[in-house]
């Protein structure tokens, strides 16, 4: 990596490298670890690395997953912290809330969209904060049980609702683009608490709901 390569992704990517030098010289030398580990897979794929097109490609990987992976430098839950006294205790439910992760068996990216509902217990957050406990947990190296999961778990822990449910539809790039190849394939997971998991008719009312 060249002396301006390192000091631009020092710069762009200050937070998750440390603001003391000790830590950000370790994550540069990291990076021209990783990023001299793509020029050989490159070259290991049958191309050349140094040919007009490659030649920065290890530069632009790298500082691809350090965005896709952003979810580590935050605690997605601290979203979910400001919340409204409103007296509504009936169902609250986002829809199509559109998310990017990476498989962690396979660094593929899988996509598409959660809707969380909740049945609030007294308080409400914004419609935004849930949102971005998605964007949190999914820019992540992850699979979609996990995500499905920890989004629920987060809903339950700070807003203590009287039943919280998450539904994901999403496409595998592990599967759609290589392995298989089943392309039209989509895999949908869901996690319940409180009301949902103990009452078969909250969970049919938010699933009627969803593609109307």
């Amino acid at each position: 990596m060249s002396v301006n390569e390192s000091t631009l992704i020092s710069q762009q990517f200050r937070s998750l490298f440390g603001e003391n030098a000790t830590d950000i010289d370790k994550k540069i030398d990291q990076s021209q670890h990783v990023m001299g580990a793509l020029r050989d897979l490159i070259e290991l794929c049958g191309d050349d690395p140094d040919r007009e097109g490659l030649e920065e490609t290890p530069a632009r990987v790298l500082k691809a997953f350090l965005e896709y992976t952003e979810g580590y430098k935050e605690d997605p839950k601290v979203h979910l912290e400001k919340v409204f006294d409103v007296k509504h205790n009936d169902l609250v439910l986002v829809q199509d809330i559109e998310f990017y992760s990476m498989c962690e068996h396979h660094f593929a990216p899988f996509f598409g969209v959660a809707h969380v509902g909740y049945i609030p217990d007294g308080k409400v957050t914004g419609l935004s904060k849930i949102a971005r406990v998605v964007d949190g947990y999914a820019r992540r190296f992850q699979v979609q049980e996990r995500l499905t999961n920890q989004i629920t778990n987060a809903m339950e822990e700070i807003l203590h609702p009287q039943g919280v449910m998450t539904v994901i539809e999403a496409k595998h790039m592990c599967m759609c683009g290589r392995g298989v190849r089943k392309t039209d394939s989509s895999t949908t997971t869901q996690a319940v608490k409180g009301l949902f998991a103990n009452d078969p008719s909250k969970r049919m009312e938010l699933l009627s709901l969803l593609h109307k």
